[in-house]
């Protein structure tokens, strides 16, 4: 095989190369190119054999170095040469040092930009569970019962003890602390009126929200993510299975349903915590306990959780599968997406609650 050769023609100007322009014949030839001196207008490359990348990087580099046209090549070396060109780009590097502001500012404007576009997103995913669920609507045997049952299980039935466990310990916490500062005043009976309002209105709900949503949005964000980075839900898609039918609403079906139980049971959990310390503590007989809980809690406090309920499981449900459904790339996104249906489960349902507060009190149910 020839090696490379550089040639000037007569009038100075025109540098020809010959030979293979390639990386295991170009030698020297790319020193030569950058120790030589004088004017180059044009690289005649119609004598060469053969080029490759590594060659038409030195001749591109030799041209724009000396602002030379490129000349003689056919069609399939002016395409590689073309790539080539394109591939040499300025990239605009990181400044090496920016003030502590100016990097405190960007990650604010970058957080905001984030939470912007996921609220947008988690808008968008709530009108497709609603289209999802206005088909299946129309046409009852697409519903998924088996597939909503289990969730049923999963959601409700095996949150039952954690549940439990958490609600009674919280109703003995409520009970004891709210004693601690009530005895100052002489007011140790209205220990009863704080665990009764408090449980019902708004811890029972609340927390059992912020349970489900650690355990079992966390669920759902991982296992459609799993189906999602493992290509069963673009395959669902190509059978004709609509995965917002057959993943997501089952698993809003059963959040929304088995919210308000597990609300309900939360709350009746702490208040027979609260009442174990007071009948201990204070020296309130449980039926005295009994009595002077369905003296002083209103039932509309019972309503304000049984109407908070459902809209916390929907929140839960739909962060979870959104979460779930925005998996791409490799497994490390999973864990990601997880975390962020948890946070923004709980982020969401605290704020919802917020207004809530203030909805039912300013139409008299306080």
């Amino acid at each position: 095989m020839m090696g490379v050769a550089a040639d000037f023609s007569e009038d100075g100007d025109t540098l020809r190369f010959t030979g293979d322009l390639s990386l295991a014949q170009l030698g020297d030839l790319p020193q030569r190119l950058r120790e030589r001196g004088g004017e180059v207008r044009r690289l005649d490359l119609s004598g060469i054999d053969r080029i490759d990348t590594i060659g038409a990087w030195v001749v591109h580099r030799f041209a724009r170095e000396h602002d030379a046209t490129i000349e003689g090549l056919d069609d399939e070396r002016a395409r590689l040469l073309q790539h080539v060109e394109g591939a040499d780009q300025p990239v605009a590097m990181r400044p090496q040092y920016l003030s502590p502001f100016t990097r405190v500012l960007g990650e604010i404007g970058t957080a905001t930009v984030t939470a912007g576009n996921t609220l947008l997103g988690l808008l968008g995913f709530l009108g497709a569970t609603v289209i999802a669920l206005g088909s299946v609507i129309r046409h009852p045997r697409r519903f998924r019962f088996n597939a909503t049952v289990q969730h049923f299980e999963v959601v409700g039935v095996s949150a039952l003890g954690i549940i439990g466990l958490m609600s009674f310990l919280i109703g003995i916490v409520i009970a004891q602390q709210g004693a601690v500062q009530l005895r100052q005043f002489g007011a140790e009976v209205l220990t009863v009126n704080l665990i009764g309002r408090i449980t019902l209105r708004e811890l029972g709900v609340l927390m059992t929200a912020i349970m489900v949503a650690g355990r079992s949005g966390s669920a759902f964000a991982a296992q459609i993510g799993t189906m999602k980075l493992t290509e069963e839900i673009d395959a669902m898609r190509t059978i004709g299975v609509s995965p917002m039918e057959a993943l997501v609403l089952p698993r809003t079906t059963a959040a929304i349903v088995l919210m308000p139980l597990l609300g309900f049971y939360s709350s009746l959990v702490a208040i027979i915590g609260g009442g174990l310390l007071c009948w201990i503590n204070l020296g309130i007989p449980p039926v005295t306990y009994v009595g002077r809980i369905r003296e002083v809690v209103p039932i509309t406090d019972l309503y304000v959780g049984l109407v908070k309920a459902p809209v916390f499981g929907a929140i839960i449900a739909m962060a979870g599968c959104f979460q779930g459904m925005q998996v791409e790339g490799d497994a490390e996104q999973v864990g990601k997406r997880t975390t962020a249906a948890v946070v923004q489960a709980i982020f969401l349902v605290i704020v919802l609650d917020a207004f809530f507060a203030v909805f039912f009190t300013s139409v008299g149910w306080n």
